[in-house]
């Protein structure tokens, strides 16, 4: 019987017709295949992951198929999302035996939940011989799978062990932290923007480092490989050049064609690294961005509640990109003649299609500039016919059937979103973007956070069921950090600090100076993971060191030195070798070696001028408002509106006028 109807999971749901019996990961499940000497199936994806929809198709909805699953295995479904615990252990296990990872992920493993055997996508003929395989292997070779599982349990446990018997803090220099971008030069993609290579995903940490690196060294190359990036993708078709938003990936090397799914995570990362761009630039063309991919947000991804949803499916119809293509002729229709001349030659389209199946994916193959030089026309009338030529296409998507939602809310990804909020407040100046933080964070407080500071994953159908990881932890104190220092409201500082120490009293091991990923309270997984390496979302450790350096200068204790030190000196042998992979770790060291500097400001109207100092990049500050809790500012009091500048804990003779701040921040 299929026990998915009862599922929480949008992905899960999508399974709960299968003809096989699907199982949710829990006792119960593992206690009956232990019961009926059976292997057990983990299937992991997502909702929004196209080869998931296509093995389902394929295999999963075939009678005949599910007969042979049902008769020799307990099956069980994963959403990745939900339990990214379970993910990454069978994810580790795929990469062992094939070196190969991705979704859907498809592991075979004793009832205890060691894996003997794991790999990626099948077609359907493949998988009904590996499920044959696999069940004549359990019931005559038992031994040898045994000999197996055991390795490959020893290896997943292992394969995140770096030094961590260190029992000497490895301090890093300024001249260490200036030599980490030596080890990115070779890895850049100087003509398309980012790194070199197909597929092509954003990671947008890396870039956001090289802003800090910029602002640290003053080296104008990172600074230009940076903006180089983001030209390349707002061009491209990894950005929906209708309805705004970023796609998870580009499969070629110039960002061009998307795989067409829409993720919270990225998109929340992407923004705050175009308004931490146009802090420093006050390029235009990333304010469009920042308003058209919030707009997208707000539109697709927002719950009434305040929450933000998890994804936008790659699929509609049955197709990739079906709803975000068109036909030559159908453009044709929408629009005016004139109109469609200049779509045709701004967007790139062609009759035959500039993609598969004769389908047009929208991109800047042009620039206004050459457009209108090519037409003859004036470049602000091409401007303006822009934008109607969006709104028509943006309107005639409606008679489309939309990328299925799912619609869960996820804890850390929509502390993302909130930072990524609070950073497009800070660049663009739009109360609306601050109201939009807050509204989330009143929800995260309520829904996912309960008084004893146990902070839930997921949010689905006005319930939290599932325990959080480190990731939600860190990520949620991080925006709570950030809320406070644009609203001095006492509430999310004390919220940050709460959730800090209540991380490492769960997470922390002190003998090993690092965080585990799940909590001890979690313990029935057969490895206890560390997550280290930054990706498309930076890891989890990463975070906790940046967020500890932040809290530190909030409130000055050993215990959080202490730590950020522990984990400093865990990458410290890695770090020049690993580049864009340690880059959220390189952000926090470069906190660490040229200081942050501390602005107090005080009277009536400083929140007023912390907002606008916060205005440009000053990538090294944190902010405080008067607040009794806060050693530095104790004694900091006054009738006046001041600004005080400081720097460990030492702080200059005030001044009153944010210019004059700005030009002490500019020489420091």
């Amino acid at each position: 019987m299929n026990l998915l109807s009862k599922a929480s999971s949008p992905y899960l749901l999508q399974h709960k017709d299968n003809p096989v019996e699907w199982r949710e990961w829990n006792s119960e499940t593992l206690k009956l295949a232990e019961e009926l000497d059976k292997p057990v199936i983990i299937s992991v994806g997502y909702a929004a992951c196209h080869w998931c929809h296509v093995m389902a198709h394929e295999s999963f909805e075939d009678n005949e198929v599910a007969k042979l699953m049902n008769a020799h295995f307990i099956c069980i479904k994963i959403d990745r999302e939900e339990r990214p615990d379970i993910d990454q252990i069978y994810m580790d296990a795929a990469q062992i035996l094939t070196g190969r990872a991705g979704w859907p992920l498809n592991a075979f493993a004793f009832p205890d939940g060691r894996p003997f055997y794991a790999a990626t996508y099948f077609p359907k003929d493949n998988w009904k011989k590996v499920l044959m395989n696999v069940a004549e292997a359990f019931a005559s070779q038992r031994k040898q799978l045994e000999e197996t599982a055991n390795k490959l349990t020893k290896g997943i446990q292992d394969v995140d062990v770096m030094n961590f018997d260190v029992t000497e803090n490895t301090k890093f220099s300024k001249t260490d932290y200036k030599d980490f971008f030596g080890g990115w030069i070779n890895l850049i993609d100087r003509e398309n923007g980012g790194f070199k290579g197909a597929p092509k995903f954003p990671m947008p940490s890396s870039w956001i480092f090289l802003l800090d690196y910029h602002y640290y060294t003053k080296n104008q190359d990172a600074l230009d490989i940076t903006t180089n990036l983001l030209d390349g993708m707002h061009k491209g078709g990894i950005y929906d050049q209708i309805h705004g938003g970023f796609a998870r990936y580009s499969v070629d090397d110039k960002w061009f064609a998307p795989h067409f799914e829409k993720m919270l995570y990225d998109n929340a990362q992407l923004i705050n690294l175009y308004s931490k761009t146009y802090q420093l630039t006050q390029n235009s063309s990333y304010e469009k961005v920042i308003r058209q991919s919030l707009n997208f947000i707000k539109n697709e991804l927002t719950a009434e509640n305040g929450g933000f949803y998890s994804a936008l499916d790659a699929d509609s119809d049955g197709k990739e990109g079906a709803y975000y293509t068109y036909h030559f002729d159908e453009v044709k229709k929408i629009l005016t003649d004139e109109e469609f001349k200049i779509a045709e030659s701004y967007f790139g389209l062609k009759e035959n299609g500039n993609w598969e199946d004769d389908q047009n994916i929208f991109y800047k193959a042009k620039s206004i500039n050459e457009v209108a030089q090519e037409l003859k026309f004036d470049k602000n009338k091409i401007k303006k016919d822009l934008e109607i030529i969006i709104s028509k296409i943006k309107k005639n998507s409606l008679n489309r059937n939309k990328p299925s939602l799912d619609d869960k809310i996820l804890s850390s990804w929509n502390a993302m979103m909130l930072i990524a909020y609070i950073d497009a407040y800070k660049a663009l100046k739009d109360e609306s973007y601050l109201e939009a933080a807050i509204k989330n964070a009143d929800f995260l407080n309520k829904n996912l956070i309960d008084e004893k500071l146990q902070v839930y994953r997921n949010y689905k159908n006005q319930k939290a069921s599932i325990s959080a990881f480190l990731e939600d932890y860190a990520w949620l104190a991080q925006a709570f950090c950030n809320l406070y220092q644009v609203t001095f409201e006492s509430q999310y500082l004390e919220r940050f600090k709460e959730l800090t120490d209540i991380t490492i009293k769960k997470f922390y091991d002190s003998e090993r100076g690092i965080f585990y990923y799940t909590s001890a309270e979690n313990s029935d997984l057969i490895a206890r993971k560390i997550e280290i390496n930054d990706n498309v979302i930076p890891a989890s450790n990463s975070v906790m060191l940046n967020l500890l350096i932040d809290l530190s200068h909030f409130y000055p204790t050993s215990n959080y030195s202490n730590i950020t030190s522990q984990l400093a000196s865990k990458i410290h042998q890695k770090i020049y070798k690993s580049g864009p992979y340690l880059a959220n770790w390189a952000r926090g060291i470069g906190k660490m070696v040229h200081g942050q500097v501390e602005i107090v400001c005080v009277g009536h109207k400083a929140l007023e001028k912390a907002q606008e100092l916060q205005h440009l990049y000053f990538g090294h500050a944190v902010y405080m408002g008067e607040n009794t809790k806060i050693d530095l500012v104790k004694d900091k009091r006054s009738t006046g509106d001041l600004i005080y500048i400081c720097q460990d804990k030492v702080c200059q003779q005030p001044v009153e006028t944010v210019a004059e701040a700005q030009e002490i921040l500019k020489n420091l």
